[in-house]
């Protein structure tokens, strides 16, 4: 269930996107549009912007509740839309191999992809856990390229896909006592490189975003996490302020924010932009 603290976040950037009229209403209308974590945070903002500009949708988090409720919303939004979703752990790699080839039919196809899903667990690397490392790999970065084998023959055949990753600033400098989630965001770029160039004549562009710190339950976790902190040595009651005043702009960036550039990079304005791993981050990259 989401806290007070989240649902206040998630009102505020639902009104953020509703003022935003960057896009054509009916911009993505007939695209079909996979999104993985999308029952909060970045995933949601996602398939919220693309919602409201027309695209089908297919919704796949762990959390059901999250997808219903994301889904009733949506449909509030807009009656005549088109929405898949399933419960998935995407870590396992088999069932998100059926899962994309069970979604692609009931889509009709995967036009745009976003590999959002993603976790943090804080764990030193002396004596880290292999299970954790295995886990955190296969949720952030196995899953993506499972993603990417199961959609890309179709792109490269309409010869129009796009492909966002959510990578992080974690995924270029790295980030203490998170050895395995930067590893994974560091992997992200390199597979969105590698894919890239396989695809490029084809046009099908591929790409990265970076998030900084983000409003989302998933950051706020780690922040506010005993372990994280003492690692760290930050003042667990002090966490939240220290991690926003390290941002030059001092502040959390939206997930809204971080939809609205995701949104940009599929549209066909963005189709010389593809390989590059973009920061969104409040200028947190230049300190």
């Amino acid at each position: 269930m989401n806290s007070p603290q989240s649902n206040t976040r998630a009102a505020a950037d639902d009104q953020t996107l509703n003022k935003r009229e960057s896009f054509a209403a009916d911009l993505f209308k007939g695209k079909k549009v996979l999104v993985t974590g999308a029952s909060r945070g970045i995933g949601r903002a996602c398939a919220l912007s693309f919602g409201r500009l027309g695209a089908d949708l297919a919704l796949l988090s762990r959390r059901s509740e999250g997808l219903d409720a994301l889904k009733e919303e949506l449909l509030h939004i807009s009656p005549d839309l088109f929405i898949v979703q399933e419960a998935i752990d995407v870590a396992d790699a088999e069932r998100m191999q059926v899962c994309v080839d069970s979604v692609k039919k009931r889509l009709g196809g995967v036009d745009i992809l976003i590999n959002n899903a993603g976790i943090y667990i804080t764990e030193e690397a002396d004596g880290h856990s292999i299970e954790t490392w295995r886990r955190t790999l296969d949720t952030n970065l196995t899953s993506a390229m499972v993603a990417c084998s199961r959609v890309l023959g179709d792109m490269v055949s309409r010869r129009w896909g796009r492909v966002i990753n959510i990578s992080s600033m974690s995924g270029k400098v790295g980030e203490a006592f998170g050895s395995a989630y930067s590893a994974s965001k560091f992997g992200l770029i390199g597979l969105t490189q590698s894919i890239a160039l396989e695809v490029a004549s084809a046009g099908v562009t591929v790409n990265a975003v970076c998030p900084g710190w983000v409003a989302t339950d998933m950051a706020f976790d780690q922040i506010q996490d005993k372990k994280w902190c003492e690692l760290n040595d930050i003042p667990a009651a002090e966490s939240l302020d220290i991690a926003r005043l390290s941002v030059p702009q001092n502040r959390f960036i939206e997930p809204a924010e971080v939809a609205a550039l995701v949104t940009y990079l599929a549209t066909d304005d963005a189709r010389g932009i593809t390989g590059q791993a973009i920061n969104i981050c409040g200028g947190l990259s230049i300190h």
